[in-house]
């Protein structure tokens, strides 16, 4: 292994509202193989809409069938779960690859699932 370092931009340090979003693709059955594909990622930062915001979503599937899937879309406005905590759901079609797409459906992750305040001990 080399010694190199690795150096990052300033914009790192600024991301502050980001979710999971992690799922699978429905099956197709139209091709040669019925397959689906998996895919995990980040979402991007919060973008203002209304009296919410949406989150930009880019994604590459895993290899499957020989090919592999891309998705940019954007999230549904924040739903809110309890606690001051919300999800987002998004419903959308993959890009068209080797004669298909794929369809999915998801809801992100909470974001920062463990920042809440402690009860104090008595």
């Amino acid at each position: 292994m080399n010694n190199q370092t690795v150096s990052y931009s300033n914009e790192y340090e600024k991301q502050k509202h980001v979710h999971e979003l992690l799922g699978s693709t429905e099956v197709v059955k139209e091709c040669d193989e019925c397959h689906n594909h998996r895919f995990a990622t980040v979402t991007g930062e919060a973008i203002k809409m209304g009296n919410s915001h949406v989150h930009e979503v880019k994604f590459r599937t895993d290899f499957s069938d020989k090919h592999f899937h891309e998705f940019y879309g954007k999230t549904s406005p924040a739903i809110e779960v309890g606690n001051g905590k919300h999800v987002h759901f998004i419903d959308a079609f993959t890009e068209m690859k080797d004669g298909h797409k794929h369809r999915f459906q998801a809801a992100t992750l909470i974001d920062s699932p463990t920042d809440f305040k402690c009860k104090d001990k008595d």
